[in-house]
């Protein structure tokens, strides 16, 4: 396996640095920097979706003729590599990155030449509709019912923890057609319009004080089948297709190796428990650098599956290997940063960070005071939205079941 850059690859990272450079404002990277998750403030987002799309780069992993870029795995890698070291705010996940790949597998032409576009521009923004109240690690076991009634489906039940529901204008869902057969089978992929009358949409306040989850509730909602992805009744072979661009993994360490370098940072100038800094603490500083190794060979990880993808080859259950490693170590990295934020990171101060949904029930002071710096405000919102990462997109004792299977025969 070659690590080095090429010549090639070398000019292209500088051509993206470049444009990082030009288009990145201040705004843009304070909305990156201070996200308290995995998903940045949503206006922040969607002008930066708006800049990438003049440029052509809204959605380089689409085949070029819906409006990709001709990019060599290891072109994407560096793209996504610099963005996270530049400081962007992230584009929501749901059309670009998920969604779309499905509908490009699976979608008609008339439901392609309608969404991809307005997946592009920003038009259609959709949110996922799987888990239920009862149904999450166990998606198969969902029942929200889909009814036939002549060219329509009839659909009455529920979603949870549906990230972005109010912003969203389409949700992708899976919906029971049929009970009969084994419960995989009788599942359908629907797009639904979230104007439909009988939709109704609650919010969820996390731990974090973030009204980012909602719970969506359907009262006879119609919707055309021609808003069905793939078959009636096939919708579990759709939804594991598109599993596998969610669970993703294609470049998380840098992210990591980010929060790792500031959390060095910050440790150096804190107080120790017994004198010195927070750094000289032999119990803080040997998990640190516990956390920094284990993200440089999650690093080395990724370049595998990239090199696998760049010669053609099968990476195989890499999915799953890099979503455990990449969240559990997210996890660890945000319980150290909570803890050399010290008391000032104990503070919920809200009012300075750039959170991915409205902040429930709070009264931020008029002054704007802030105690402590902005990183330290931003430790606790991170950590506690960081406990979810082991268990969205499949939880990560599903993750090791696959891998025992995969993986080891087991």
């Amino acid at each position: 396996m070659e690590l080095a850059w090429s010549a090639a690859d070398a000019a292209f990272r500088d051509e993206v640095r470049s444009f990082l450079d030009e288009k990145l404002t201040p705004e843009l990277r304070r909305a990156g920097r201070l996200a308290t998750s995995v998903y940045s403030d949503h206006e922040a987002s969607m002008e930066w979706q708006r800049i990438l799309h003049e440029r052509g780069w809204a959605a380089p992993a689409w085949p070029v003729e819906y409006g990709g870029c001709d990019w060599t795995p290891t072109q994407h890698y560096i793209f996504v590599r610099e963005s996270i070291l530049a400081g962007a705010p992230a584009l929501s996940p749901m059309g670009i990155k998920m969604v779309a790949h499905a509908i490009i597998a699976y979608g008609t032409p008339a439901q392609k030449d309608y969404f991809l576009p307005g997946i592009l521009n920003g038009d259609v923004f959709f949110c996922q509709g799987y888990s239920e109240p009862e149904s999450g690690s166990d998606l198969a076991s969902l029942s929200m019912a889909a009814v036939g009634d002549g060219d329509d489906l009839v659909v009455t039940g529920s979603k949870i923890w549906t990230t972005h529901a109010t912003e969203a204008n389409w949700m992708f869902a899976l919906v029971r057609t049929s009970r009969t057969g084994r419960k995989q089978h009788g599942i359908t992929f629907l797009l639904i319009d979230m104007t439909s009358p009988g939709i109704e949409i609650r919010p969820l306040v996390m731990t974090s004080g973030e009204e980012v989850q909602n719970q969506v509730f359907f009262d006879e909602v119609r919707v055309p089948k021609t808003n069905v992805l793939g078959r009636i009744d096939d919708g579990w072979t759709v939804a594991k297709y598109l599993l596998v661009f969610e669970r993703g993994g294609a470049a998380a360490a840098p992210a990591l190796q980010v929060m790792a370098e500031r959390v060095a940072d910050a440790a150096a100038h804190q107080p120790g428990p017994a004198g010195g800094t927070l750094a000289d603490d032999p119990s803080f500083s040997s998990r640190l650098a516990d956390a920094r190794i284990r993200t440089e060979v999650l690093e080395i990880l990724e370049y595998r599956t990239l090199a696998a993808l760049s010669e053609g080859r099968d990476p195989g259950p890499s999915s799953s290997m890099l979503k455990i490693l990449g969240t559990e170590l997210s996890q660890r990295l945000t319980q150290l940063t909570l803890e050399v934020a010290g008391p000032r990171g104990r503070a919920y101060q809200p009012h300075v960070t750039a959170p991915g949904g409205p902040i429930a029930d709070f009264v931020a002071p008029t002054d704007g005071y802030l105690s402590g710096d902005d990183w330290q405000a931003v430790a606790p919102l991170r950590y506690f939205n960081d406990r979810a990462g082991s268990i969205y997109a499949g939880s990560n004792e599903i993750q090791r079941n696959i891998l025992a299977k995969a993986a080891l025969g087991l």
